[in-house]
């Protein structure tokens, strides 16, 4: 009962009312944002290592080095896209017009992705002229990725000023994603993947993957541009452009940003191949996903409601915890039931046990599952108008950039690691099913379970520091509220005079 109080006395306070009451976004933005959340998920990407393994067959030592060269070029083009992103003004925004501009042809990198097994027929795992086109994919990806990614984020972080509106949206997007079907795909996907392997259907692997990476990355991509063309931003950015030692100023002194690239950064750590590849490789059955998120399906969508309360009764700390680590401390647990028996006779071998176990790990991570969706996001867009408070301007690219840089360089060396281990432990691309060793399959158990939690448990270090909370986050906002009613005031008069008010006000802001 001591606990109650001590909870309670880490709540998030009540805004004052002017800012909760506001609401700017209608129903067309948000059913248009809810497609665009839907379209990140309407996608078989997850099966994508199966895809390279089974499939385009790209050998593990061409993987290491596309992922290594691909990982740097990452790191350099994020320092001058983020430059190039914080420095841009038009009348459309600051970042509708990279949402515009890099959506088809994104789109059409993708298609050609999945469309690779066609373009390469019966090419061997070494074929170098197969490698070309694929780290060639792979680096013009990115590079339209980076562009995408970056205006995504900073469009949600000024779709409105008020934070409660904001945090409403991404809620609802969450919640209806799910009822327009976004991960159908995923579902059907891995029922095909189970059917073939067992011989219960007649299609071949290769053009269900084909088929379903192309309808799935047009039909997506056509609901993303949807919604990048009607969205708007609202959050008046600085006159002045930011130069790049403000921009880097920005990170330095904003105190939730550092603790959350602190965290990604040490987090990144975390080496995993994936639950589909022990789903598929050492319980033979690729749907065995569906089966234990059976129950758990009942309580994900219902868990976004509890997180309006979550927020007013605990920090946003203590919800960043809990929403990062619950799943995987439970998937631990999972790894200590399984290996029960050792090596060559281990419970991780036998399907029905480890379904139950899983099973039970799903179900109750599914009750922090609303948030870990929309704490992490709100967080990141509260830095920003931290940013703005503190400094004046808002640098979504250059913060962008950074929370993703030093995870990045990590990662470039974890993936290479990844494709590396794989390749030491024996894993042989295309064995068949069920056909490797059970050195292996215990490898993978291990990689899906345990060893992501243990090597990215330090990212919870950063967060036990994270402060924007109680009255500092209600002042904060009460003070830009008033900043941007009188810009705007003052800007929306029209005369030179009152532009040049309305600049001189922007400048004092950032001074």
């Amino acid at each position: 009962m001591s606990e109650a109080p001590a909870a309670a006395r880490q709540a998030e306070p009540q805004l004052p009312p002017e800012l909760r009451e506001r609401r700017f976004i209608g129903v067309k933005e948000t059913f248009g944002y809810t497609l665009f959340k839907a379209s990140q998920e309407f996608n078989i990407n997850k099966y994508s290592d199966r895809f390279i393994f089974d499939v385009l067959k790209i050998d593990f030592y061409y993987l290491s080095i596309v992922t290594a060269v691909g990982g740097v070029w990452d790191v350099i083009n994020d320092m001058l896209i983020g430059t190039i992103v914080d420095k841009t003004r038009t009348r459309w925004g600051k970042f509708k017009p990279y949402l515009i501009a890099f959506a088809i042809p994104g789109t059409i990198g993708t298609c050609l992705y999945w469309m690779m097994p066609l373009l390469f027929p019966n090419k061997s795992a070494m074929d170098f002229s197969k490698f070309l086109m694929y780290f060639a994919l792979a680096i013009g990806r990115e590079t339209a990725g980076t562009f995408s990614g970056i205006a995504q984020t900073g469009m949600l972080a000024t779709i409105t000023p008020d934070p409660m509106d904001r945090t409403r949206l991404i809620t609802i997007s969450n919640v209806l994603a799910g009822f327009l079907g976004d991960q159908i795909p995923e579902f059907l996907m891995t029922l095909l993947i189970d059917a073939i392997n067992m011989k219960k259907i007649a299609l071949k692997m290769q053009s269900t993957y084909v088929f379903m990476g192309l309808f799935t990355t047009i039909v997506g991509g056509a609901a993303a541009f949807y919604f990048f063309i009607i969205g708007k931003e609202r959050v008046m950015q600085s006159i002045e452009r930011p130069s790049v030692l403000q921009g880097l100023k920005s990170i330095i002194n904003n105190r939730p940003v550092l603790l959350m690239t602190l965290s990604d950064f040490l987090g990144s750590f975390s080496i995993s191949t994936g639950m589909s590849n022990y789903y598929i490789d050492v319980l033979g059955m690729a749907s065995i996903k569906l089966i234990v998120g059976i129950p758990g399906g009942f309580v994900s969508t219902p868990s976004f409601a509890w997180v309006p309360w979550a927020r007013r009764h605990f920090s946003t700390k203590t919800l960043w915890l809990v929403g990062s680590y619950t799943g995987d401390f439970l998937m631990a647990l999972v790894f200590l039931f399984g290996s029960i028996g050792g090596i060559k006779n281990g419970l991780y071998k036998r399907r029905l046990p480890m379904i139950i176990a899983i099973m039970i790990q799903e179900t109750l991570f599914m009750f922090v599952f609303g948030i870990r969706r929309v704490i992490p996001q709100e967080m990141y867009n509260e830095a920003m108008d931290y940013c703005e408070w503190k400094n004046g301007y808002r640098t979504e690219g250059m913060t962008s950039v950074a929370r993703g840089l030093a995870s990045k360089l990590v990662s470039v060396f974890g993936s290479s690691l990844r494709s590396l281990l794989m390749k030491g432990f024996g894993y042989v691309q295309g064995a068949g099913y069920l056909k490797q060793s059970d050195r292996t399959k215990y490898f993978l158990f291990a990689m899906s379970t345990v060893i992501p939690f243990v090597t990215g448990s330090l990212g919870i270090i950063p967060k036990l520091f994270y402060n924007l909370t109680g009255k500092r986050k209600e002042m904060m906002y009460a003070d830009l509220a008033a900043r941007r009613a009188k810009v705007s005031k003052e800007a929306s008069a029209g005369d030179a005079e009152s532009i040049a008010k309305a600049a001189e006000a922007q400048k004092h802001l950032e001074k």
